[in-house]
């Protein structure tokens, strides 16, 4: 198997945040020395989440630290992007690198409407900008000069400068939840990432996806490459002991789930209702906490000792999963114990998949 380390770290208040981004760039660097395979990055604006804001900036810090470990985005929010500024920021980042980038795409938070209005737009149309984008962001790898006209942009490029470094340009992921998008992205033979899905769901939908990768034509190496690639996120929490880690870790989420709902009823406008769709127990504010918390544990986060860790990762690994990524730190998570549930799960839970 292979393990990604993702932050998506928040800072209590202003006069935290250079302490926090610099605690970010230390567990950076900690999970390059104890052998994970990828540092992944997150994007939200405004209040404290994703405390860098800018994962394209702080990806580049990150590059400067570090010498083997990929860096990630999990996942670009599309939107709040220009695609041929972003384009010429993560070939830069490719080259600084040396080939290490790899660049997951959305069409952007379908829960803080304020993040949106922060830049001036809505999400109505979040997934035609998305899609109108992605099609410029693949044509600049490839084409010079490269001419487009499309509804939110015209454009002619000369060329793209620097070149990547990566054949192609930086792998481009995507971000799945439903079948429709499992079975699409493995026809035309996209990596993906995804979330909050049961043990039982992920054999379906993992199969999905090889379903896609067949119907594709996509050949046999191929094939194996991208089911071994697929990323499943959860939340990690390595205790001293089960116990410890049950207490400690049903305490962090319910106060990063009060924390966050409390930003959305005060900062998104009156007119959003968020897509039923998208709900479950543990982003529905009106679920009870108990129900929410149980919801969470069970679709989103491996906790325990290191030993019961080991063996909620096997139980991942033969329901298809051989790419996760752990997200150590969770709301306004101390440091001390991101940092020693960090190592516990480097130390003693990764060399028994290698």
């Amino acid at each position: 198997m292979r393990f990604g380390w993702l932050t998506l770290a928040a800072s209590p208040s202003p006069e935290t945040d250079a302490a926090c981004i610099d605690q970010q760039l230390e567990l950076a660097v900690i999970a390059e020395a104890l052998g994970f395979h990828g540092i992944w990055l997150t994007e939200h604006y405004f209040t404290g989440e994703s405390v860098y804001n800018d994962a394209l900036t702080f990806a580049a810090a990150i590059a400067m630290k570090t010498t083997k470990i990929r860096i990630g985005f999990a996942v670009v929010q599309m939107p709040f992007h220009h695609p041929v500024r972003l384009a010429t920021q993560l070939a830069l980042l490719d080259n600084l690198s040396k080939g290490r980038i790899d660049v997951g795409i959305g069409k952007g938070t379908v829960f803080n409407e304020y993040e949106f209005i922060g830049h001036g737009l809505r999400s109505t149309d979040s997934k035609a900008r998305l899609e109108e984008a992605q099609s410029i962001f693949e044509r600049l790898w490839h084409e010079a000069p490269m001419t487009h006209a499309g509804k939110y942009y015209t454009l002619h490029v000369p060329a793209l400068r620097p070149k990547p470094v990566q054949p192609g340009g930086p792998p481009l992921w995507r971000s799945v939840i439903s079948p429709s998008s499992f079975l699409e992205c493995g026809r035309r033979g996209i990596p993906i990432l995804t979330a909050r899905l049961p043990v039982p769901r992920i054999r379906e939908r993992w199969a999905t996806y090889a379903q896609g990768l067949d119907e594709g034509g996509h050949d046999a190496a191929t094939k194996a490459r991208l089911l071994a690639a697929a990323a499943l996120w959860r939340n990690v929490y390595v205790g001293e002991s089960d116990g410890e880690a049950e207490d400690s870790v049903g305490k962090l989420l319910l106060a990063a789930r009060h924390h966050i709902s409390h930003l959305r009823a005060t900062l998104n406008p009156p007119d959003f209702t968020i897509d039923p769709a998208m709900l479950n127990p543990w982003a529905d504010p009106a679920t009870p906490d108990a129900e929410a918390l149980a919801n969470i544990l069970e679709t989103g986060t491996l906790y325990g000792s290191a030993k019961r860790v080991r063996e909620q990762i096997a139980e991942l690994h033969d329901a298809g999963v051989r790419h996760l990524l752990c997200q150590t730190g969770f709301g306004e998570m101390d440091h001390d114990l991101v940092m020693a549930s960090t190592r516990r799960f480097g130390e003693q839970v990764m060399p028994a998949f290698r």
